[in-house]
């Protein structure tokens, strides 16, 4: 009896350890599938998200059944609610977040379901392990048992030794069959084990920005194939070696060595990224742009156990980007300079016809007039070329501006196309508008802004431009906002529609045919964001209440990065 007892408590040990196991593969399948979601956006990796989800409940229950104390029930439903906890609190936000499109990369948030994933793996080895000692401890127990019925069939082989041995031989088969199914549970585990390991690593090489793991001391433990190709180092190669070594980076201006990743990290222990600019020198001595970002491993205790790297080549986005901005540079410089032709034309002509009638003429009073009227229109030119000279020379460091000297500068350069169009500037801007950047890119802004207006109003309308100095905003309702200036330019034109408004910082977009190029409002916002400023739109289409405004916000003393 002792003995068929025993052997029931070892066969409920194994079924508690094979329900341990289950409920540790589903927690697994559900947290791959997750994985795999958010990775690929894929939603045929939530399937075995959702049926794990619902086969983990009844696993749960009959785990529970088979505790043998209070405590170890309590330890199940305690596991089970954190499972609740992570599943309710991170995997289905996070997967309505990644449905949405929303950016799910957060190392905050991902290291929080981590941390949530790592305590349930922890509680389900604590089962496990308990579970396993209980079986030990039966088997010991069993053990012992054999060891007394050996020495009484000794004493009583003679009168029962026939019973004795057929009854011990089924003793001997059910514990065989014990330790078989054992054998089997553990060799499951470890095959699951082992596929899980292979699916976790198919998920680091489909991931598409390089990947590099590192030890506590800074040295290559894994690398990814982006990560391989961005370097030109293969896994073989930078096993082992510092990364320093295998990961050199440096400043694109300064081509000075940047702060290795692993040092920022563990210095600071937190996540960090890569200053913009960052250069990648290859293995053969080949330069790409990247932009990375570092993070910690911390163990179970919160200590650093190491650093993974996480870097994308962003050489063809910068080229890209580049060649945009000159593109749009050229079409600006092509429209200033038809029109500073233009300007300079009229005033030229007209001391020419004057000239002309003072060498035919003459009269001393009617030559004074003359030479007067000359004279107004060669310093109307002189006024033309000092703004086209303040448009050409461009500092490398942010400047004072004054945005009243600038705006009325470039309003006297588009006087001759608002004639042509018909339309009226009204200038209101007080003195002392001053901020400090870069004078020919605010120019650029303010003249693609002031050729959207002129070109959006009706004959015989005007566009008004307005200044104002503004306080730095402050306090819980309102954004922060630094002191600065904010400029308005309205027209009356027949408004924008709300189809397109959402659209128009879009590069490409435009609403001029042939006419735009679809950048001209892109590469604005840019320049006012550089200026740690914004630009917004207020439009309406009404019938009677038509035509639209642009208020850009410029920092007083924004910290701009001369490189872009």
């Amino acid at each position: 009896r002792d003995a068929n007892r025993t052997v029931t408590v070892i066969q409920t040990a194994d079924q508690s350890i094979a329900e341990t196991l289950v409920i540790e593969k589903l927690i697994v399948d559900q947290e791959t599938g997750l994985r795999g979601y958010q990775t690929t956006n894929d939603r045929r990796f939530l399937d075995p998200f959702r049926e794990s989800g619902r086969q983990l409940p009844g696993h749960f229950a009959r785990r529970r059944a088979l505790a043998i104390s209070v405590q170890v029930k309590n330890e199940i439903s305690a596991l089970q609610q954190e499972h609740e906890v992570w599943e309710q609190g991170f995997a289905i936000p996070l997967i309505a977040s990644i449905t949405a499109g929303a950016k799910t990369s957060d190392p905050d948030l991902n290291l929080l379901g981590k941390q949530r994933m790592d305590d349930i793996r922890y509680r389900l080895s604590t089962l496990a392990r308990v579970a396993q000692q209980r079986r030990d401890e039966s088997i010991e127990r069993w053990h012992q048992q054999v060891r007394s019925m050996s020495f009484a069939l000794l004493g009583l082989a003679i009168t029962v030794g026939l019973v004795i041995g057929v009854y011990t031989r089924g003793l001997l088969h059910d514990v065989s069959d014990a330790f078989r199914q054992s054998h089997d549970v553990l060799r499951v585990k470890a095959e699951e084990t082992f596929r899980s390991e292979q699916r976790l690593r198919m998920t680091l090489q489909s991931i598409g920005d390089g990947v590099i793991t590192c030890d506590a001391e800074g040295r290559v433990q894994s690398m990814n194939n982006v990560a391989q190709q961005l370097t030109g180092w293969s896994e073989a190669q930078a096993c082992d070696r510092p990364l320093a070594e295998v990961f050199r980076i440096v400043d694109e201006t300064t081509r000075q060595p940047v702060e290795n990743p692993v040092d920022k990290v563990k210095r600071l222990n937190s996540t960090v990224s890569l200053a913009n600019h960052t250069i990648l020198l290859r293995k053969d001595q080949s330069e790409i742009f990247i932009n990375d970002s570092g993070a910690p491993i911390l163990d179970k205790r919160g200590a650093l156990a190491g650093i993974v790297l996480v870097f994308r080549d962003v050489t063809m986005e910068k080229k890209s980007r580049e060649a945009l901005l000159a593109n749009e540079k050229l079409a600006v410089a092509g429209r200033l300079a038809a029109t500073i032709a233009h300007e300079i034309h009229n005033p030229l002509d007209s001391v020419s016809n004057l000239l002309f009638l003072m060498d035919g003429n003459p009269n001393p009073q009617e030559n004074s007039h003359f030479l007067k009227l000359a004279k107004q229109e060669i310093d109307r030119v002189t006024q033309i070329s000092r703004a086209m000279l303040s448009l050409y020379r461009e500092s490398k460091a942010p400047v004072t501006i004054d945005l009243k000297e600038m705006l009325e500068s470039t309003l006297l350069l588009m006087q001759r196309k608002f004639l042509a169009l018909g339309v009226t500037a009204i200038s209101e801007l007080p003195e002392g508008l001053l901020i400090r950047g870069f004078p020919a890119e605010l120019r650029q802004v303010f003249t693609n802004l002031l050729t959207n207006a002129a070109e959006a109003s009706s004959p015989n309308t005007s566009i008004r431009v307005a200044g104002r100095p503004c306080p730095p905003t402050v306090g819980p309702k309102a954004k922060h906002r630094d002191a600065g200036v904010m400029i308005t330019i309205s027209d009356t034109g027949p408004g924008i529609p709300d189809a397109i408004r959402s659209d128009l910082f879009q590069p490409f977009f435009t609403t001029k045919g042939e006419r735009g190029t679809g950048l001209g409002l892109w590469v604005s916002q840019g320049i006012v964001t550089k200026h740690g400023g914004t630009i917004e739109l207020a439009s309406s289409t009404g019938e009677h209440d038509h035509g639209t405004a642009v208020m850009v916000f410029l920092s007083n003393d924004p910290v701009i990065n001369a490189g872009g």
